[in-house]
């Protein structure tokens, strides 16, 4: 349920977000006709094909790529026509002749219905659909949650009822919009001068927001501007609505019985069937004791920097009866590997418990659903708070500190320690922030740029085009699109992105381990210098050597829109996300 009051708040929001301008015209163009004929069935027609269209983008196969791209391409179509014919009333009036796209007809049969008076719910509903078939809201944490629920779950009811939420979320906003517009239109409408004006203008603006979302401009420059405010108030739903009580953690189940240490997500944590640092833990190592359950993954950036902190709380308080386990729940396929995850625990300088939990079982368990997220279990051993993502930090240490008060019966000291993380471990700067995480697998890709789109699962010859709109990425050389990573075929190739943030990352593997692949990164075209991440020295060099992410980019200067080229110099390197920081 919490959830679905995240999606449906996070889509309320959207109203204030300058993503959405693309589409107010032809939501204001209903302004002035019977709500139940003109804006309630369009407003429901866009909710219900946003989460057609975003339910068909989580199955992410080459047909609903492609059903996707038919359906964008027709609906833009229909309103293209539709803020011509609001703009040019004899162009409504002379369009008798069908065309021969399904799109184009049904943009002539609006179109002729935009003039009459009587207009029916069904030419609503068609303008309703299209909008929502190419409305690309700004993806924010809400939104990214979802989808990111139906990676890993695969996509279903759920996911589609979440994204239909979202979307009557926004259509409760762009209502209230056009409730006040309509009120503005009634009053203009009593000039017949000056409403035959504002319709042009509507026409016009019709066309510019078209115009806008044929360029592109809605999932780039509208998005970065929306992204950074919109984002933080997301963020915190999330954080309020998902730190709320949950039963079993409320003041009257405190003084319960506690809850033995064998049952319930505990004794799921215990029965991990792979522990990383330690012999396995069993209840009695637990049982009376505060317990600290951070759930990550070692090539997640947010999980990297949060570990700083949690490596400072068991240090500092392991005296006091905290117990600190990691439970290492995999993103990726080499993540699975414990090999792999025992050699990043160590350079990470994570030393307390991990259970390995590539089953997912611990993390249905607790019924977790973010990467990282810190569950915080008294000595009664209960869950009595949790915290998901990044943050936080000050609040999650008072609350140590008052559940070994409470288990000790003494006070426990009020300071918190000072953590400053070191290369890809400290804290984003998130002011700065305008490019998020992006996949290169086709299963979760989007914003690639090389002509001819993605060919998935086969060899392909990609090219970087000439110019890189803000947050897109392309290929150049020969490269397998796989649908969790990209691996190149030749002894050369590249990767280019734009983006706009303090630190670049990449996630990436080498074709066999003891085989090194040697790499150089440029920014604008020359060596990052100063600007050269964790994993690279100033001339850009670097090499992948195991599978994890790479620090590639931090910048020491001001940061504004940047383009990066990593260039591999020998074939099987695998590319899987981008991150920013």
């Amino acid at each position: 349920m919490t959830l679905f009051i995240l999606a449906y708040l996070a889509g309320v929001l959207t109203i204030a977000t300058a993503c959405i301008f693309p589409i107010l015209p032809f939501v204001l163009a209903r302004a002035d006709k019977p709500f139940r004929r003109g804006g309630l069935p369009m407003l429901l027609g866009l909710a219900f094909a946003f989460a057609a269209v975003a339910s068909l983008a989580s199955v992410a196969g080459g047909w609903a790529v492609e059903a996707n791209r038919h359906g964008r391409t027709a609906a833009l179509v229909l309103m293209t026509v539709f803020g011509l014919t609001m703009l040019l009333p004899a162009l409504a009036a002379r369009m008798t002749v069908p065309i021969v796209s399904i799109g184009s007809r049904l943009a002539n049969r609006a179109g002729q219905r935009i003039s009459a008076e009587g207009t029916t719910a069904a030419s609503s509903v068609v303008l309703g659909v299209a909008t929502g078939l190419v409305w690309a809201p700004c993806a924010g944490p809400v939104l990214g949650l979802i989808l990111a629920g139906a990676a890993l779950r695969g996509p279903g009811v759920e996911t589609s009822l979440l994204l239909l939420t979202y979307g009557l979320g926004a259509a409760s906003s762009l209502a209230a919009g056009l409730f006040f517009g309509g009120r503005v239109l009634a009053a203009v409408k009593q000039s017949v001068r000056w409403g035959d004006g504002l319709r042009r203008i509507l026409g016009a603006a019709a066309m510019a927001g078209a115009a806008t979302i044929w360029l592109g401009l809605d999932t780039g420059f509208l998005t970065r501007l929306s992204s950074a405010g919109t984002n933080i108030l997301e963020q915190r739903l999330i954080t309020t609505l998902r730190n709320a009580p949950e039963p079993g953690t409320g003041t009257a189940e405190r003084a319960a019985a506690p809850a033995p240490a064998s049952s319930g997500p505990l004794g799921s944590l215990l029965a991990a069937p792979q522990w990383l640092n330690t012999p396995p833990l069993h209840p009695e190592d637990i049982r009376g004791k505060v317990v600290l359950v951070n759930f990550w993954t070692y090539s997640c950036i947010n999980c990297l920097r949060v570990l700083p902190h949690v490596r400072a709380w068991a240090e500092k308080y392991r005296g006091r009866g905290l117990v600190v386990v990691g439970v290492h729940t995999p993103e990726f396929a080499f993540e699975k590997d414990a090999a792999n995850v025992r050699t990043a625990s160590v350079a990470l300088g994570v030393g307390y418990p991990v259970a390995v939990d590539n089953d997912f079982e611990i993390w249905r368990a607790f019924n977790n659903q973010a990467w990282p997220a810190l569950y915080f279990v008294g000595a009664d051993g209960r869950v009595r708070h949790r915290e998901l993502g990044e943050g936080g930090y000050e609040q999650s240490e008072r609350l140590i500190q008052q559940l070994l008060s409470e288990a000790g019966g003494t006070p426990v000291a009020r300071d918190v320690v000072a953590v400053s993380g070191k290369g890809p471990q400290a804290a984003a700067d998130e002011r700065n922030l305008r490019s998020g995480e992006t996949y290169v697998g086709h299963n979760q890709a989007r914003n690639f740029a090389s002509p001819g789109g993605i060919k998935e699962d086969a060899p392909n010859l990609y090219r970087t085009p000439s110019a890189l709109p803000l947050n897109r990425w392309s290929l150049a050389g020969v490269w397998t699109i796989g649908g969790e990573f990209a691996t190149l075929n030749e002894p050369s190739g590249s990767i280019t992105y734009r983006f706009h943030a303090r630190d670049l990352h990449l996630v990436l593997a080498p074709h066999a381990r003891g085989e090194p692949i040697r790499f150089r990164v440029k920014i604008d075209g020359a060596p990052p210098g100063a600007d050269h991440g964790f994993d690279v020295d100033d001339q850009g060099w670097g090499s992948v050597v195991d599978e994890r992410l790479y620090q590639l980019i931090r910048q020491t200067g001001s940061v504004a829109d940047r383009t990066f080229e990593i260039e591999f110099f020998a074939a099987g390197v695998r590319a899987y996300a981008f991150t920013f920081g």
